[in-house]
């Protein structure tokens, strides 16, 4: 294959036409049809052989009914957690649902009153938001520090904001949308305050699987953080698999887990996905060297950016990602106002990328830019983004 890799990430894949959300839903989200589109967070690569493999032969009897979740699945999550980030699980820790999305606000509604306060890591994830505001609690903004683009969390904040009414504090580990991979000793202050105010967390892993650098899973820390933790996770971004609607969550607190199930199976958000079941199982038992060359081939394409964007159009700016392959730009220096630059990038540059202002308050002139695609396409965004912003 090309670049040395098992797997061939230079593929040019036409997805349009497939009813693809990020292809063919430009005119819907950004009301124009002819954008290059570089926003939503799944990736221009195919899933590995063994996903397709697996789901040809469950295809195989032509019987596509109603399915229940077996050992096989949970032994496949645990071995992958065990073998990938040394984190210790059980089969009764962990819980299957279709979607970490819908998995957030049943989270909500299962550890929360209407009323009651839920805080957000700002810039983040956008349905974090909806996810609380949907189920009537109330968003509380604990705002990162960004510092020349590199984001920590601000504790002295966080001890600020709580009050009698803040319930449930929602992690995103590794960020989404800027990138940090959180450490130990962040995430120990974090729990701490937590454990002292009585506040649960739930902790999107999602993009646990592209880090690089040292990924440490919340609970797996120690036992008193696993007792306030409930984890929300997917193979869906590892493998390019999110259509499938298959997630799961975990928590070594049995009360807790419960709590879920009640909340998902009265919201039916419990039943999993023929194919993402089988889809899932393949993943984590046979997709880890899909994986290594991914993460390579995502740190060539950082890199390959990083360069470019200094070259040739330094006005954009953003700090290398521990992990994910979303990268938060800076559009700052090029003197514009948020929504000039939105507009450029919509009728200019014909880019479409994720809105900044969506992810937080603390966002104005940043947008998100997915580089998840072959290196022919990403220099095709990136000479956009320097005929536009280059001017003198």
């Amino acid at each position: 294959m090309l670049n040395n890799f098992e797997y061939n990430f230079d593929e040019d894949v036409n997805r349009v036409g497939t009813n693809c959300a990020k292809y063919d839903g430009l005119d819907r989200y950004f009301g124009y049809e002819d954008l290059q589109p570089m926003w939503v967070a799944d990736m221009d690569f195919k899933s590995p052989k063994c996903i397709n493999d697996a789901i040809i032969d469950a295809a195989k009897n032509s019987l596509y009914g109603y399915s229940i979740d077996g050992d096989d699945i949970y032994e496949s999550i645990v071995y992958w957690q065990k073998t990938r980030h040394n984190w210790e699980l059980d089969i009764k820790d962990i819980f299957m649902a279709n979607g970490v999305v819908p998995s957030y606000s049943a989270c909500i509604e299962a550890f929360s009153e209407k009323g009651d306060e839920v805080i957000v890591q700002t810039p983040v994830y956008p349905p974090l938001f909806k996810a609380v505001t949907a189920n009537n609690r109330k968003v509380v903004e604990n705002r990162l520090i960004n510092d020349n683009g590199y984001y920590t969390m601000d504790f002295e904040d966080l001890k600020s904001k709580i009050t009698s009414k803040t319930k449930i504090l929602c992690l995103c580990s590794p960020h989404n949308p800027v990138g940090r991979v959180w450490n130990k000793e962040e995430l120990e202050t974090l729990a701490d305050i937590c454990i002292a105010h009585n506040i649960m967390i739930i902790s999107d892993e999602i993009h646990s699987d592209l880090t690089f650098k040292k990924f440490i899973p919340l609970a797996s820390i120690s036992e008193k953080i696993a007792q306030i933790t409930l984890t929300l996770n997917s193979a869906g971004k590892t493998f390019n698999i999110a259509g499938l609607n298959t997630s799961y969550a975990i928590s070594k607190n049995q009360e807790i887990l419960d709590k879920f199930k009640k909340e998902a199976r009265k919201r039916e958000i419990h039943s999993v996905n023929f194919f993402g079941y089988v889809a899932t199982k393949a993943a984590y038992n046979e997709g880890a060297s899909y994986v290594d060359d991914l993460k390579k081939y995502l740190q060539k394409n950082i890199k390959f950016t990083k360069e470019y964007l200094q070259n040739n159009c330094p006005k954009i700016t953003f700090l290398e990602p521990e992990a994910t392959y979303l990268l938060w730009l800076n559009f700052a220096n090029t003197g514009l106002e948020h929504n000039e630059i939105k507009t450029k990038l919509l009728t200019e540059a014909k880019l479409a990328l994720n809105d900044g202002v969506s992810f937080g308050s603390n966002a104005d002139k940043y947008f998100r830019l997915n580089l998840a695609t072959n290196q022919n396409a990403l220099k095709m965004g990136l000479k956009k983004l320097e005929i536009t912003f280059s001017y003198k």
